[in-house]
């Protein structure tokens, strides 16, 4: 953690004992207390082996602050933040670290929509924590606690309302759910059986340590979904990470596809029902999304990448619908947010109105490949080298909301950007065959390398 800087992109993450003690999280249940200001606040933790500990710690500022905490115990992300709105919160704290690797966790602060604040918000709560502006509460006027039961049914029933119950029952599916041994297993199968799906689970238990796989539904993590959906001749298979807000898909071939695939298919269905629909995706999405929007006359909406800036864009925007190459998928009727069992609800639907298997459906969009590089740049020479790039390719078709994003005319692209967490830069290139987009990385990994030589 840096000297004024809590907040990455996606909260406050940390290695649990060594970055992220019960000390620092009882700091931040305080700073974050004294931003509400004596309110109501939900609080709900992942799978983690810590969750509880910090969990505990956040309540003990919170409550130092006179904020009254609702504990929900284990839930995924989108439960939570849907209770939050449900319920009519002021707010919320989520003990979560998401994909990451189970010596870590972190803390999500969610607003009273059920969206995570906004980094405006964030910069607030960092000036309290780091000036030492925490407002305790008189010894009579503390805050108190109490449970929440039952979020996580009110969140399986709410995601029912979506989509076309009758029709997906009517198929009888047969799904593959790996849980990754985290939350998603709280309510993917339960979800899935009462949309009259035949569920088999893997990685279903609950366990912090993720025996069965990584929490990052990643290619190479997903083997023993793409193996049990073939063997057991299963209709599809979905991965949840580590909190269930992002869900990678595997047909029945056991053919595994990034989210971006799944994304247009969803854009596809939507812009059907909501012709000229806003769809807010980061700079970062694949140019298939590019061409499904266009395809079916919506609105394209390019953000920079981060799961709160999509969330914050559709809430600016009153869009509906927004996505991520990484299996987050926000679906705005239902909230704001990545959301990996509405995702898969809204999958099913689709396989179920139109009668085609996942394959079918994946097979009907154009076909990009896409490849990924990194170079190493110390952070104090992101921004030069970033401007250099950019007298580079002057007179290119190119974006600058996050990064260099370069657009050629057949069809290829590259997304070039400093990481807000490493001493990288990534570079992100797809082209309609490998050859192409290996390349892409190649040449530019190479411009990038010469270029910072200079500086």
């Amino acid at each position: 953690m840096s000297e004024r800087k809590l907040f990455g992109t996606n909260g406050i993450r940390g290695l649990v004992n060594v970055e992220l003690t019960p000390e620092m999280a009882i700091k931040v249940g305080c700073a974050i207390g004294t931003f509400f200001g004596r309110k109501n606040l939900l609080v709900g933790h992942d799978a983690r082996t810590s969750g509880s500990m910090l969990s505990k710690a956040v309540i003990s500022g919170l409550t130092a602050t006179g904020c009254h905490v609702f504990f929900a115990g284990m839930a995924p992300t989108p439960a939570l933040q849907f209770a939050v709105k449900n319920h009519k919160m002021d707010g919320g704290v989520i003990i979560t670290a998401s994909h990451n690797p189970p010596e870590y966790n972190g803390i999500k602060v969610i607003w009273s929509d059920g969206i995570e604040t906004s980094h405006e918000q964030e910069v607030e709560i960092e000036n309290i924590y780091f000036d030492n502006k925490i407002v305790y509460a008189e010894w009579d006027k503390l805050g108190t606690v109490q449970d929440q039961p039952g979020i996580n049914d009110e969140y399986v029933r709410a995601i029912k309302k979506h989509v076309n119950l009758q029709k997906i029952a009517e198929k009888h599916y047969h799904v593959v759910v790996d849980a990754a041994n985290s939350v998603g297993g709280l309510t993917g199968p339960q979800l899935l059986r009462e949309l009259g799906c035949k569920v088999t689970s893997i990685n279903a238990n609950i366990d912090g340590t993720f025996p069965g796989r990584m929490p990052e539904p990643r290619p190479e993590n997903l083997t023993d979904l793409s193996a049990t959906v073939k063997a057991i001749g299963a209709d599809i298979g979905v991965a949840f990470d580590g909190d269930a807000d992002r869900s990678i898909f595997v047909d029945q071939n056991g053919t595994i596809y990034m989210g971006d695939k799944t994304f247009a298919i969803v854009i596809k269905q939507f812009l059907a029902k909501n012709p000229g629909a806003k769809i807010v995706t980061p700079v970062s999405s694949s140019t298939l999304i590019k061409d499904t929007v266009e395809a079916y006359k919506g609105e394209l909406i390019w953000t920079k990448v981060g799961s709160v800036t999509v969330s914050q864009k559709m809430k600016e925007l009153d869009a509906k619908l927004g996505g991520e190459e990484n299996g987050g998928i926000f679906y705005g009727p239902h909230q704001a947010v990545r959301d990996g069992a509405m995702t898969t609800a809204l999958l099913l639907d689709t396989m179920a109105q139109t009668g085609l298997k996942l394959s079918a459906l994946v097979a009907e969009q154009p076909q990009y490949f896409i490849e990924k590089g990194k170079i190493d740049c110390p952070d104090e020479k992101k921004e030069v080298l970033l401007q250099k790039l950019l007298e580079q390719v002057k007179g290119e078709n190119i974006s600058t909301i996050d990064g260099v994003k370069i657009w050629f005319s057949d069809g290829s692209a590259i997304l070039i950007r400093p990481s807000g967490t490493e001493p990288v830069f990534r570079l992100y290139a797809e082209a309609k065959n490998q050859e192409k987009a290996l390349k892409l990385v190649k040449d530019y990994s190479s411009r990038l390398e010469k270029t910072l030589k200079t500086l």
